[in-house]
């Protein structure tokens, strides 16, 4: 799954990466070195630009909030339990089927988190010794520093309680795709840990290499069978892991402190 992940990148940087043509100065996002369901996050995306009447699709980097909201719900508040979408089966789920077919995006990251139960404290759970997990969190990212170019959904949502014209009348929200997490060697590993992803975790965001960008984006590729090739996996070994600080398992805590490399889990949580 994708629960928690860093986006340090600006606005500058990411129009260059991803060949964006329109964002808005307002949307600025400080630096997120912990980024938690329910906060606004950048995404990458095509459509036409409102209120100009060319229907062309431009490159636009959006601020959304995590947490899909289908636009046929009564509420908001299933948001929050939506930040997922498994790739296997999104093209039959009510929420995410039509967004799939038509609203896709790219939610942009330096890389996610992922926390393993260590060795001890799962003994202790076997025993049957009531003790809660302490779980060592891992970084996950591409092994060369580009950037994690997550495959996401965007919807929009209409609040009924407000005027047409109230800032907040609208929402736009998104979803990360997940799928199997890749069961191949890491590129980079550390020594006294896991050697895959599918050790840390059975799932892992789907990452988009560049070549696959325009096609993903592209509104006009509505065909579901044709968008399902699409979630291939990329190849293996782009990604490396190593531990880093428990205090990243509290969301209050944020900062490239965060992001610093242990030389191997922490006392109490060995893999």
């Amino acid at each position: 799954m994708c629960g928690r992940y860093a986006a340090s990148r600006g606005p500058e940087d990411l129009a260059g990466i991803f060949e964006v043509e329109k964002w808005e100065p307002e949307e600025t996002l400080e630096p997120d070195y912990n980024v938690a369901p329910t906060k606004e996050v950048y995404a990458v995306l095509d459509r036409p630009l409102k209120d100009t009447g060319d229907p062309r699709p431009v490159r636009q980097l959006r601020k959304l909030k995590w947490g899909l909201v289908p636009s046929w719900s009564k509420t908001p508040e299933g948001g929050a339990r939506m930040i997922n979408a498994r790739s296997e089966t999104l093209h039959e789920k009510p929420s995410f089927k039509r967004p799939f077919a038509a609203r896709r995006c790219i939610v942009p990251a330096d890389g996610y988190y992922e926390w393993v139960t260590g060795v001890a404290e799962r003994e202790l759970e076997v025993e049957g010794k009531k003790k809660r997990p302490r779980k060592q969190p891992y970084f996950v990212l591409p092994a060369d520093g580009s950037v994690f170019a997550m495959a996401g959904l965007y919807e929009f949502w209409r609040d009924k309680t407000l005027p047409d014209e109230h800032p907040l009348a609208w929402w736009v929200t998104c979803s990360v795709i997940t799928t199997e997490a890749e069961t191949t060697p890491l590129a980079v590993s550390p020594a006294d840990g896991p050697h895959t992803l599918a050790e840390i975790h059975p799932r892992m965001p789907l990452m988009l290499t560049p070549d696959r960008w325009d096609a993903w984006l592209d509104p006009a590729r509505t065909d579901i069978e044709d968008l399902r090739s699409l979630l291939a996996p990329p190849p293996p070994g782009l990604m490396r892991a190593y531990p880093v600080s428990t205090a990243v398992s509290n969301v209050r805590n944020n900062g490239p402190e965060l992001l610093k490399e242990l030389e191997g889990p922490e006392e109490g949580t060995l893999f």
